[in-house]
């Protein structure tokens, strides 16, 4: 026999199956020997009490033995057969070559960027606040943003079939089996690079090619329909369509679309700053502790308020984490977080952004649907200009940053490059800094203890999403001006993280031919 349970459960007895095992015997009323087999199908933490518990839904079999249906690719040699161009080796690129492969297509990946090895010595670079390499930093090369980024999972996608298969796809190139099960799943950006050439081992096995230091600069259209790229080198490659999967940072992608009259539109998006506090603070506010158990990860939180009549809201929370350099060209600085695995750095950060709109963007008249993406960039730059040398990050303390105060001196900081006190209250555009200052007021009072000096904040968080989307038709997902052109995931609009960006990519993958 088998059934599902759900079971409510103190952090230590959740932690090792020699516990929730007698745990779910008590709970079937049967011998703990009589249980055959035991799998974790959800988990995650309920900390709204004093005492913290760890809910487990277990799949249990008893009296029988259990049976495990066994997840596989379909794949098969695709040398010779008809060929399909990717632009973009981040997951919605990779993730479509390996459904092309099940579909008897061949994948041709270009990416600007290096594979995972080189990109590691460029992001050393970066991370020590040397010069931005604008084709190998934190946004491109192998993997995509999310390589060095941190391997989030959690997705709000309502595609759960869909999502399963994704996460079973990242085990099977090894991550690790708790990614199926917990409510929040994450891989570390430790981790994840190691998955990311298992899976291009995978996609070059089957005869799929991937081509790394390959800039697509400009596209073959005739008759409104497109035949193929080319690339930086002036070498022009065909294919029977191209799917577009250029992250959210492409900005010269846009450019050339919006040259060629090939149709763009523009979109919101956020803004903000990283915020970074001790993680033991953070700790001791989500789990009403002064020290956390050995039991518990480190604890992360959700914030979200309207302030004015727009949203402010923290995302790509880090617990345990550290605040990286994610500019993508020399004179930006732009902040992300990432997390190891083990999620054991003494800082927690998070993005609190401020919904952009578009009627926000200056000089729409002048940059047409790239109003956005000037007014993106303008701020990177302004960044830039408030900052110290080479990639030192503005920074204040964050109830300084509230109160309008310029701080005297910082807290210490995970970010590598270094900060310099700045009055980012000041310089930020009101309509972004007066709403953080009021968000942060906001979230101060959810979380007693959260809006302090001990916390610091870096500016500017910006690429949460691309204020540019290329559309398509919701019917074929190509793009309705350009046959055979399907613009996929986060570059356009479609998608935001490593695992919605995948899904994304596997279905324009399904749609051609």
């Amino acid at each position: 026999m088998q059934k599902i349970i759900n079971l409510s459960l103190s952090p230590k007895r959740a932690s090792d199956e020699k516990y929730y095992k007698k745990d779910a015997a008590e709970y079937l009323k049967i011998s703990e020997k009589e249980i055959t087999g035991i799998d974790i199908l959800r988990k995650s933490i309920d900390a709204r009490r004093k005492f913290v518990k760890i809910n487990l839904q277990l799949q249990v079999w008893w009296s029988e033995l259990p049976e495990k249906e066994q997840f596989e690719l379909n794949l098969q040699d695709v040398s010779g057969k008809p060929e399909i161009i990717i632009v973009g080796a981040g997951p919605a690129g990779l993730f479509a070559a390996l459904k092309l492969i099940e579909k008897g297509l061949k994948p041709l990946v270009f990416e600007r960027g290096k594979e995972v090895s080189a990109r590691k010595r460029d992001i050393q670079k970066i991370n020590t606040g040397k010069e931005v390499n604008p084709d190998s930093n934190y946004c491109f090369g192998e993997g995509g943003a999310g390589t060095f980024s941190d391997g989030k999972l959690y997705t709000r996608s309502k595609k759960r079939g869909d999502v399963n298969r994704i996460l079973n796809i990242l085990k099977m190139h090894g991550a690790a089996e708790n990614i199926l099960s917990d409510a929040h799943p994450h891989i570390g950006t430790d981790k994840l690079p190691r998955i990311i050439v298992n899976i291009r081992e995978t996609i070059k096995s089957a005869g799929g090619e991937i081509f790394f230091n390959t800039k697509v600069t400009d596209f073959i259209i005739e008759n409104s329909e497109i035949r193929g790229i080319i690339t930086q080198n002036g070498d022009k490659i065909y294919g029977k369509a191209v799917i577009l999967a250029t992250g959210h940072s492409a900005r010269d992608i846009y450019e050339l679309l919006y040259r060629k009259d090939i149709l763009l539109e523009e979109k919101s998006f956020a803004m903000g700053v990283r915020v970074e506090h001790p993680q033991g603070l953070i700790d001791s506010i989500q789990y009403s502790c002064k020290i956390r158990s050995d039991y518990l990860p480190a604890a992360a939180y959700s914030l979200v308020s309207q302030v004015r009549g727009r949203g402010v809201y923290s995302f790509c929370m880090c617990p345990g984490g550290f605040i990286v350099p994610a500019a993508t060209a020399p004179g930006e600085i732009v902040v992300n977080g990432m997390s190891p695995s083990r999620r054991n750095s003494k800082f927690a950060n998070s993005g609190i952004a401020v919904e952009i709109r578009t009627e926000d963007f200056p000089e729409r008249e002048k940059y047409g649907v790239l109003a956005g993406l000037k007014f993106q960039e303008n701020i990177e730059k302004l960044a830039y200009q408030n900052g110290g040398r080479g990639l030192v990050a503005p920074a204040q303390r964050l109830h300084d940053f509230v109160n309008g105060k310029i701080s005297a001196s910082l807290p210490e900081t995970s970010y590598h490059p270094g900060v310099v006190s700045s009055p980012l209250h000041f310089w930020m555009p009101e309509h972004i800094g007066k709403r953080l200052q009021d968000g942060f007021r906001i979230f101060g009072k959810k979380m007693r203890g959260y809006l302090t000096n001990e916390a610091i904040i870096l500016g500017v968080e910006s690429r949460t999403s691309s204020p540019v989307r290329i559309p398509r038709d919701k019917e074929s997902l190509q793009h309705p001006q350009i046959k055979n052109l399907y613009p996929c995931a986060e570059g356009a609009g479609y998608a935001g993280g490593i695992i919605s960006a995948a899904v994304d990519g596997e279905r324009c993958a399904e749609m051609i031919f």
